[in-house]
């Protein structure tokens, strides 16, 4: 399908000068973009636009832009990464769009991610549960004894899909009660799948899941938002396998 012209859409973005500042919605306009261009794309020629205006750029965080590292978390009209599925910000075109579309966007929403400016949050507290204890610090031997360590498909394909959370933070920003679990529990689950990772399950779950609670993220009650917006298709399965996990290592205390 060729790509088409939106003559015309309305930007309402979330400007916010500092983490103490207050915040408001400020409404661009922005016009001729193709439905060909991705979401960021646009907000790059919003950016242009802006500077050639004499006004401050809008602050939003990127890097791959390939859907790999999770850095352009965007709330877009009310969704975590937009209204597309199974996808990134970045992977985001404006074929999702309509020509005379309002589109609001917003920083996520959570006390463990304060605004740091504009769009971008600071989500430094996934690295704080990650450096709890989201690795392997044991000696697990080279490849050629990775290789001879027998693991089933099953298990081992659903390691590969919890090491697949790219720790965008949707699932956080999904969630009425802003909780992590989704997060967490992906990497404790993947570790714990695999005999390379079983040696320190038992202090990895206690320490990771101590650590989420320190940070202030909310409890689960199974909603569900958060596997629903998940761009990986992480699966609250790993949130089951988690509470196993936890309680098995208290209950060895």
């Amino acid at each position: 399908m060729a790509d088409k012209i939106l003559k015309e859409i309305k930007v309402k973005v979330w400007r916010q000068q500092g983490p103490k500042a207050k915040g408001k919605f400020e409404t661009y306009t922005v016009k001729n973009i193709s439905t060909g261009s991705s979401f960021l794309e646009m907000l790059d020629i919003l950016n242009d636009q802006l500077i050639i205006e004499g006004k401050d750029p809008i602050a939003f965080d990127h890097d791959c832009r390939e859907g790999i590292c999770g850095t352009c978390s965007l709330y877009v009209n009310g969704r975590p990464h937009g209204p597309d599925e199974d996808v990134t910000t970045c992977q985001l075109h404006m074929r999702k769009f309509k020509d005379g579309e309002t589109i609001v966007v917003e920083p996520y929403r959570s006390k463990a991610f304060p605004v740091v400016k504009d769009l971008v949050v600071e989500r430094n507290a996934f690295d704080q549960i990650l450096q709890a204890g989201g690795y392997v610090s044991v000696n697990t031997g080279g490849i050629p004894d990775g290789n001879a360590i027998p693991i089933s498909t099953d298990e081992a394909e659903s390691a590969m899909d919890a090491a697949s959370c790219i720790g965008c933070g949707a699932c956080v920003a999904a969630c009425k009660n802003a909780s992590a679990m989704l997060f967490v529990s992906a990497k404790v689950s993947h570790l714990a799948r695999l005999p390379q990772g079983k040696v320190e399950a038992k202090r990895r779950v206690k320490a990771m899941v101590a650590k989420m609670d320190e940070l202030g993220f909310g409890n689960c009650t199974n909603t569900g938002a958060c596997e629903a917006e998940c761009p990986k298709g992480i699966s609250i399965t790993n949130i089951a396998k988690m509470n196993r996990e936890f309680l098995a290592a208290k209950i060895r205390d």
